[in-house]
This record gives structure tokens, C-alpha cells and sequence, in this order.
């Protein structure tokens, strides 16, 4: 049994996920913005669509969700917590809760920080993390409802999971994301690398994510910080960088 997370390109710089069962066709969205972008990735991969997951409330993520719950008769599976803000849930959920895809499980863990409300699933048969705005490679989202406590408890989380866990984020921020952690870290021989790549990858018309949380690790200027204050300043770092 196996499990695949395709990417999915949206209005600008949004990547949405199809997650597939490869032995059985089945299909799951992650975070839908575009219903008929969504639609014409569903239609490519067989046009049956069981399930749609949403991580936070952003427009940028939930456009497309009722229109294809229409299109496909899916469930629509999100916060409880942002219930009255999401398109209407088939499954509200929370911290541990899980989510049945096909033959597999997805569990749910809160990552608030970038909203207060924010859900990351996690697929451990992939193992695969759809984790949104919370964290992207080499960055995380803007601060807009959480605390940097919020945030840097959601790190800590994903930093726990297995290292070869999938990171599925929801934009192709990686290269901006680099040249802050370059300008904070200028003396880290991975992320100098890392950097160098996502140059080379964006030149040639090429996606940067999903990346493996292990690779993260070592580079992340997130994942590296020490504490929630750390954690702070360095996305009010962020924020103001003009690199």
C-alpha cells in the first residue's frame, strides 16, 4: 500500500495536493483554491474525488472547496475551531483526530501560528505532511492571527516526525525563503548549497517542494531557532527583509 502527494499549481504561487492511494486510484485535495484547476487535476487522475482537506480558512486555500464538493459529491474535512469560517464541514476536527482516506489514516495536529485555527494532516503509510502556510521549505507563513509560543510549539511538532516525512506547504516561496536564511546564516554550508539548488531548480522552470523534513532540518532557520522569542524575532526579521 502506498500513498502519493501530487502537485497541484494555483493562482500565482499556490500549490495544492492531490494525495493518491496508488493501488486503488482513490483521490483526496488538499486545500482546493482554484475549483477549476482542481477539477482538471481530479479529471486527470480518473475523476472520482472522495475527500478534500482544508488546513486554515485563507481564501488562498478554500475557494474551490464547495464547487468541487458539488462536482464530486467529496467530503469536506477542517477545524472545528474555524468551523465558522471554513465552507461547511462534513468532518469538523482537532488535535489527534483522524481522517480516513481509502485503506489509510491521516492524522490531524494543530499548527496555529500563521491563523489560529491552522491543521496539518499527517499520512504515516507516505509518510506525508500537508502542513498549508505553517511551515514552507526554508521559511514558515506570516504571523497574521498566532503567537510566536503558537508558532514555535507547531515547529516543534513537525520536527518530531519521522525524517523522511514529506513536507507538502502551500506556495513556491522556497528561493525568497533562501536568501533571508542566507543573509541570517550566512556561514551554513548546507543551506549555501540548498540555496544554490533552488536557484538552479526556479531557472529551470522547476517546482522546489515537496521536500523531506529531514533535509529541512539542518537549513531551516525555523526549525533551527531555540525558543519561542528566537522563533519571534526571526519572523519579525523576516517581514522586513528586502533581499
Amino acid at each position: 500500500m502506498t500513498l502519493s502527494a501530487l502537485t497541484v499549481p494555483m493562482l500565482s504561487d499556490n500549490y495544492a495536493w492531490l494525495l493518491r492511494d496508488d493501488a486503488t486510484g482513490a483521490l483526496a485535495f488538499v486545500d482546493p483554491a482554484d475549483a477549476e484547476a482542481g477539477a482538471a487535476a481530479v479529471d486527470a487522475m480518473g475523476g472520482k474525488l472522495d475527500l478534500i482537506l482544508l488546513t486554515h480558512h485563507h481564501d488562498d486555500h478554500i475557494a474551490g472547496a464547495d464547487a468541487m464538493r458539488k462536482r464530486y459529491g467529496a467530503r469536506i474535512v477542517g477545524a472545528a475551531a474555524d468551523a465558522h469560517r471554513l465552507p461547511r464541514l462534513d468532518q469538523s476536527v482537532t488535535e489527534g483526530d483522524t481522517v480516513a482516506f481509502s485503506t489509510f489514516e491521516g492524522r490531524v495536529i494543530d499548527t496555529p501560528g500563521h491563523t489560529v485555527g491552522h491543521i496539518s494532516y499527517f499520512f504515516p503509510d507516505g509518510p506525508i505532511l500537508f502542513c498549508g502556510d505553517t511551515m514552507f521549505s526554508l521559511g514558515c507563513g506570516r504571523m497574521f492571527e498566532g503567537t510566536a509560543e503558537q508558532f514555535f510549539a507547531s515547529f516543534r511538532k513537525i520536527a518530531a516526525l519521522p525524517p523522511e516525512t514529506l513536507i507538502c506547504c502551500g506556495h513556491e516561496y522556497t528561493q525568497s525563503n533562501a536568501r533571508f536564511a542566507l543573509s541570517i546564516d550566512p556561514d551554513n554550508a548546507m543551506l549555501r548549497a540548498k540555496a544554490a539548488e533552488v536557484d538552479r531548480m526556479r531557472a529551470a522552470g522547476q517546482q522546489t517542494v515537496p521536500v523531506r523534513l529531514g533535509d529541512e532540518l539542518p537549513v531551516n532557520p525555523y526549525l533551527l531557532a531555540r525558543d519561542a522569542p528566537s522563533f519571534g524575532r526571526i519572523r519579525s526579521m523576516k517581514d522586513s527583509f528586502k533581499g
